[in-house]
């Protein structure tokens, strides 16, 4: 069972916190919001000491010229070390007439452990296509056996209520022997089940020949402020990676009495901390009253 630990950050709206890992400390990313943008910026905690914010700041990612798949945002998804380089994953976000917005996968590398950054291109490395119809959304990748696995939101439909067209989205599943050329393999992984309207940011981890998947999932509408259909955190299991079996109860619940996850929780991110599991969190409205922390022993 977790137990929550409270707030680390929340000076401003920090959506979708993805972590790496160095020596004395954990690099936080997230994604902030300024006149209606998503801008990425990082926070550096003490590993001993999570409440302890010893660095903080912003990267040197520029949103993407106007017509291009991130000129309305940049929002880190996944962080990957590899060949003493960092792939940090991305959303970028655009605008459109007909829905509020659509999502492509966007890349960005560092090869002065993570100091600067630069886009790897221009465009998407994983986009809208005949294999994903709708759009990319958040992404978890290991890499095993010199096979990238990507875990990614697939957007499915979009829906109209109470004035606000909203989208359905799974969990499905692509490869790359590169982690830049993915090849989407039709396979849905986590799929939407009853009154479910969205299943985003899983995070997987392999111990011994087992999977283990957490991810937030909503309803399909008046998820936003209703406590009733608002995002919870929930487990799945798999002995492939392909074929999942879903845990139908909450994994991480909302808090009733707390003022900053009262309303929901979401996008967590699981790290191995001193024999224990820590996930960071966010809580109410996506990120805007910040990152949180619970911790559990992993059995």
């Amino acid at each position: 069972m977790w137990e929550k630990k409270g707030l680390i950050f929340n000076e401003h709206h920090s959506q979708l916190p993805i972590v790496d890992e160095y020596d004395s400390f954990y690099r936080i990313y997230y994604s902030t919001r300024i006149e209606g943008k998503s801008h990425p910026r990082f926070i550096d905690i003490d590993k001993k000491n999570f409440t302890k914010i010893i660095n903080k700041g912003e990267l040197n990612l520029k949103l993407g010229q106007k017509g291009f798949f991130d000129w309305a945002g940049i929002m880190p998804t996944d962080i990957i070390n590899f060949d003493n380089k960092k792939y940090l994953y991305y959303i970028g976000w655009s605008v459109r007439k007909d829905v509020p917005y659509h999502n492509n996968l966007g890349l960005a590398i560092s090869t002065d452990d993570g100091v600067t950054w630069n886009k790897f291109s221009k465009g998407p490395i994983l986009h809208t296509s005949y294999k994903e119809p709708g759009y990319i959304g958040t992404v978890e990748i290991l890499i095993e056996n010199n096979i990238w696995k990507m875990w990614y939101l697939s957007c499915q439909n979009w829906i109209e209520f109470d004035g606000f067209t909203e989208p359905t989205y799974d969990i499905k599943y692509a490869e790359s022997t590169n982690g830049i050329d993915w090849e989407p393999k039709g396979v849905t992984c986590i799929p939407l089940d009853d009154e479910e309207g969205g299943i985003s940011s899983c995070r997987v981890m392999k111990k011994e020949s087992k999977y283990f998947m957490w991810y937030s999932v909503r309803n399909k509408i008046d998820y936003r402020e209703n406590i009733n259909n608002s995002y919870r955190i929930k487990t799945a299991e798999s002995f492939d990676g392909i074929v999942w079996n879903k845990n139908k109860k909450i994994d991480l619940d909302i808090t009733e009495t707390s003022e900053w996850d009262n309303e929901m929780v979401c996008y967590p991110f699981i790290v191995e901390n001193n024999n224990n599991l820590v996930m960071f969190y966010n809580g109410n409205s996506f990120g805007k009253t910040g990152i949180g922390y619970a911790r559990k022993t992993f059995k």
